[in-house]
């Protein structure tokens, strides 16, 4: 569906964000997804992050480099050590009338004491579950001090989107966020569908006709259920049923996966069409992560027509239909997934409706329809009495700061 410019008043948005072009995974194709909409609509947007000489990717719009450091333990991810005089005096110039923060990170905090300096209106986006991920690390006793700081930081804000209804219920039982909104994630359904599925792409993988390919597609770490996946896959392979591990993607748990899995592939980092033909070339998509909150690769898998196993967690029961577009294991529970993964490949009837309904759920997902919605809410919180002075202030020219490396 084409979305139209919105006329309203003039909006200016700044975005801070602990990664924006270094490191890509979920949160970031969102972010991107987002700011080029943005502007597509016409409104002014800044991006202020922390940048490397090498980034991932060609990032959409104008970013604005934060002094940072490497993240201790995962150095691949960086620290943003707040807002310099520098980066305050692009920010002053710019004049946002609206700050979105999209982590509670050192930066987030910086920008949101700005805001409350400065009586703009911050809003957050909530995309992952840093509380959980202690778990993976033996630091759990750590969790319910992560979650009260979550609390400070997501109660300041005037509104905080989240992206399934799932993940809003656990924030509303946690206390966090006052004014928790919806906005989901969308899918490009033209780049992911069935049609990309490739025999000769799994036959140069040295992949049977006849093994079906259980597919992982994400960063490569610990909190994103490697081991549960790994056990799965060790389940298959004592009951002899022929299949292939292929994981999509990078990270610091490469070593871990080639050592508890040697026979598994791996193809590193995918994107673009190379990414679509590895989903739609798969047979099953399994993700048995309990740090969703929402799963835009469940959802690419879907799309592609492929039925999802996932943890029965955040993120995922929004997506997935517990028998219909494919199955919601229990957490930590290798039986319960393999009885389900064997139903699945064992049932050709089964396996066919599933990614049917797979195919028709992938294609409700829209970026322009679920950007249009927040964008709705972004003019909600500046039209507010208490915002609207502030929000018909503005330049009549774009400010053009120069872009960072």
């Amino acid at each position: 569906m084409s979305v139209t410019t919105i006329s309203k008043s003039p909006l200016r948005v700044a975005l801070f964000s602990g990664n924006y072009n270094y490191v890509m995974d979920g949160p970031v194709r969102a972010l991107n997804q987002l700011v080029a909409f943005l502007e597509k609509q016409g409104v002014e947007v800044l991006v202020f992050a922390p940048t490397v000489a090498k980034p991932a990717f060609k990032h959409a719009g104008t970013l604005i480099s934060v002094p940072s450091l490497p993240m201790l333990g995962r150095s691949e991810y960086r620290v943003g050590l707040g807002l310099p005089r520098s980066v305050r005096k692009v920010l002053d110039d710019f004049n946002p009338n609206l700050i979105h923060l999209a982590a509670p990170e050192l930066i987030g905090f910086a920008a949101q004491r700005y805001a409350r300096k400065n009586n703009i209106p911050a809003v957050a986006s909530f995309h992952t579950r840093f509380d959980t991920y202690f778990r993976y690390y033996k630091l759990g006793w750590l969790e319910k001090y992560l979650t009260a700081g979550m609390r400070r930081f997501y109660n300041r804000c005037e509104h905080v989107y989240v992206p399934s209804d799932s993940m809003r219920k656990v924030l509303r039982d946690e206390g966090v966020g006052r004014e928790l909104r919806i906005w989901a994630r969308g899918v490009d359904t033209t780049l992911f569908c069935p049609q990309k599925r490739d025999m000769n792409w799994r036959r140069g993988l040295g992949i049977e006709d006849h093994e079906k390919i259980i597919l992982f597609v994400g960063r490569l770490v610990l909190e994103k259920g490697l081991d549960a996946f790994a056990d799965v896959i060790d389940g298959l392979k004592t009951q002899n049923i022929p299949h292939r591990a292929v994981f999509v993607g990078e990270g610091p748990a490469r070593d871990f996966i080639t050592e508890r899995l040697p026979d598994a592939i791996l193809t590193g980092f995918l994107e673009g069409e190379d990414l679509a033909r590895a989903y739609a070339s798969a047979d099953i998509f399994l993700n048995p992560s309990i740090t969703e909150t929402f799963g835009n690769v469940t959802l690419e898998a879907m799309a592609s027509g492929i039925p999802a196993l996932c943890a029965n967690a955040t993120g995922s029961q929004s997506l997935v239909q517990d028998g219909i577009t494919g199955f919601l294991a229990k957490p930590d529970n290798t039986e319960d997934y393999l009885h389900k993964i064997k139903q699945m490949i064992s049932d050709p009837a089964l396996y066919s409706r599933m990614a049917t309904a797979s195919l028709q759920r992938g294609q409700q997902y829209s970026w322009d329809n679920v950007l249009h919605g927040l964008l709705q809410q972004y003019y909600e919180v500046i039209e507010q009495p208490s915002h609207k002075k502030e929000a018909a202030q503005g330049h009549s020219n774009t400010v053009k700061p120069s872009p960072s490396l």
